[in-house]
């Protein structure tokens, strides 16, 4: 009758063992730690830094517990903090500004239950600390970047379209194209209207002179922020993923502002550089009128022609290029490594949407024989990595970009274009650093109110169910191994809401074992043997179990579905718990039970505390 078949004790002796090895990694903790990235495309993290690194650390006698090499750069552990401190002003002098050097926390698990999986779940900021930004999003220069581009636009279809026109420029968020009679004028609107909908027209004389006046309407203007919104979102999520933050958060808060967090980071001065990091190209046509030495000594001497920028190539020669620009990363709808097939180099191959496509069409098919400078902009500074000649038509918005040096940056331009360039700028409102300390302080809170919690707990239904209420103590006890292993099995976000769902969960696990209790000293009190009284007991308790389990998993996954933040991550750790506790509660401490008693054949009492009949 209460004799679990072979299988089941096997299956519930391994779900503790797997849950035993995954919570494990947990109470290993993190040592304080150094991490090395390149902060440009053109570098890259292999052997070399790594060696370069570890010599510079070994000159100045600083002592460190280990250092290697993964995607994200190079990283190295330290004993104590202020081994970390020395180690990260030491590497700022002997680097530079080529690399970042950021401060990190990296978990000190063991590699064989790193090679089966086992990892520490992550902890958030306020657990872990780390490095919190408000940053508030410049609309107006979203609007001002869009009227800009149409400024170009509306130059290449009035070219094509052999309408003349002789000014265009833009007053803040309207685009003014001036025209000598009002036909040219009707004939441009007709034109602008039907390839750009999205715009207001409007027709003004001032003195001779025919004005068309194009604004962007409030519908357009509102797509326009919000694309700026998600465009500068996805970019900061794709920038911080690559630096190897663990669970970064990176979310929209109201109409313009982003907040990002970043657990484990301490330095607040790389955490900003890391933000900033970003790439796009830009495509301008070289002046091939302004290319004779003369003139590009004095343009290096500060007499830069007008209407030219000067730059210069990989090689360091100077090339003036026109302010002008023809196409922008904007336009890039993928990017991706590749080999040229002709010369075996590594090249860039991108893919531009439908606007973009058209532009370079056109630009392209105008300018064959001339040459058309492609340059990268990544943190303020601006390099021209190929400048070829057109020789034929371009279409299909296929591009392919040579002058690469490797395919290592290859691969690294790719991901930056990828990631994008910021659609607005943003300005850090708020940061707030959260030091180690204080997260360690609030883990020791959390844990101190959780383990005080459980003995009481255990305490009063050891007293008040004897044999019994130890069962249902060691039931608790899986509950929260599987609880935590599951967390770190699923890599989920650990933060002080979840620490008080953890809590939670150890009170609405125990009434599941105080239900069964009582049903089971119920049925001794009717008069039933103790053997039918547990069966018994089991069997009637688990439909209320169930049905109180079930409401409360309902109000759980509302939260997770509607909630943000730290509700969220309370939410999951709540529907995670009520999952374990009715395992635990109903099937380990069955088993258990079936341990002590199932086998006795003459069981004439069950140490379940005092049983009070009527009178």
């Amino acid at each position: 009758m209460n004799r679990y078949p072979t299988w089941k004790y096997i299956l519930v002796a391994v779900v503790i063992l797997i849950g035993l090895l995954y919570t494990i990694p947990n109470f290993y903790g993190e040592s304080p730690a150094v991490q090395v990235s390149p902060a440009k495309a053109t570098l890259k993290a292999n052997p070399e830094l790594l060696k370069k690194v570890e010599a510079t650390l070994q000159l100045a006698n600083i002592k460190f517990n280990g250092i290697f090499l993964d995607a994200s750069g190079v990283k190295v552990r330290f004993e104590s903090p202020e081994e970390q401190i020395k180690a990260k002003d030491k590497l700022i002098a002997n680097l530079g500004k080529d690399y970042t050097v950021a401060l990190n926390l990296l978990s000190q698990t063991p590699n064989w239950l790193l090679g089966i999986g086992a990892k520490p779940m992550y902890l958030g900021l306020d657990l872990r600390g780390g490095v919190h930004f408000l940053l508030q999003v410049d609309m107006k220069a979203a609007l001002d970047k869009a009227a800009e581009s149409s400024v170009g636009d509306f130059r290449t279809a009035l070219r094509r379209e052999k309408i003349n026109y002789f000014g265009i420029a833009r007053d803040g968020q309207k685009v003014e194209v001036k025209f000598e009679n009002a036909d040219e004028l009707e004939k441009a609107q007709k034109i602008l209207g039907k390839d750009y909908p999205d715009l207001t027209y409007n027709s003004a004389k001032s003195g001779k002179e025919h004005v068309l006046i194009a604004t962007i309407g409030d519908a357009t203007k509102l797509k326009i922020q919000e694309f700026a919104l998600k465009q500068n979102l996805q970019t900061l999520h794709n920038r911080i993923n690559e630096l190897g933050v663990a669970e970064p958060i990176v979310q929209q808060q109201g109409f313009d502002r982003i907040v990002v967090q970043l657990p484990g980071v301490q330095d607040t001065a790389k955490a900003k550089e890391i933000l900033g990091r970003t790439a796009t190209l830009e495509i301008r046509m070289v002046d091939e009128d302004k290319k004779d030495l003369a003139t590009l000594e004095a343009a290096e001497k500060g007499q830069v022609p007008f209407g030219d920028e000067l730059y210069k190539d990989r090689e360091g020669r100077p090339i003036l290029v026109k302010k002008s620009v023809v196409l922008t990363g904007d336009r890039i709808t993928d990017a991706g490594p590749g080999v040229n097939q002709q010369t075996g180099g590594a090249v860039v191959n991108v893919t531009l949407d439908g606007r973009g496509a058209g532009i370079f069409k056109n630009v392209t098919r105008d300018n064959v024989g001339k040459r058309m400078a492609i340059l990268l902009i990544e943190k303020n500074s601006t390099e021209v990595i190929t400048a070829p000649v057109i020789n034929e038509e371009i279409g299909g918005g296929h591009v392919q970009i040579s002058g690469m040096n490797s395919a290592q940056e290859a691969t690294d331009i790719s991901l930056l274009l990828r990631a994008g360039a910021l659609a607005a700028p943003m300005e850090i409102i708020e940061e707030r650093t959260v030091g180690p300390s204080m997260g360690e302080e609030n883990i020791k809170r959390g844990v101190h109110s959780t383990l005080w919690g459980f003995a009481a707990i255990a305490a009063m239904m050891i007293i008040y169910y004897l044999v019994f209420g130890g069962v249902s103590v060691l039931a608790l006890g899986v509950n929260l191994l599987l609880l935590v292993a599951i967390l770190s099995m699923l890599q989920a976000t650990l933060t002080l809401p979840g620490l008080a769902a953890i809590a939670l969960a150890l009170g609405m696990a125990i009434d599941a074992n105080v239900l069964i209790n009582e049903r089971v000293r119920e049925e001794l009190r009717n008069g039933n043997t103790p053997q039918a009284s547990i069966h018994a007991g089991y069997d009637r308790a688990f439909d209320t179990i169930i049905d109180s389990n079930v409401t409360t998993l309902i109000a759980g996954l509302a939260l997770f579905m509607f909630g943000t933040g730290p509700i969220k991550g309370f939410a999951v750790v709540h529907v995670l718990g009520i999952l374990t506790s009715m395992f635990s509660a109903v099937l380990v401490s069955r088993a258990m039970v079936n341990l002590i008693y199932g086998y006795r054949r003459k069981l004439t009492k069950l140490s379940i505390g005092q049983i009070y009949k009527p009178s």
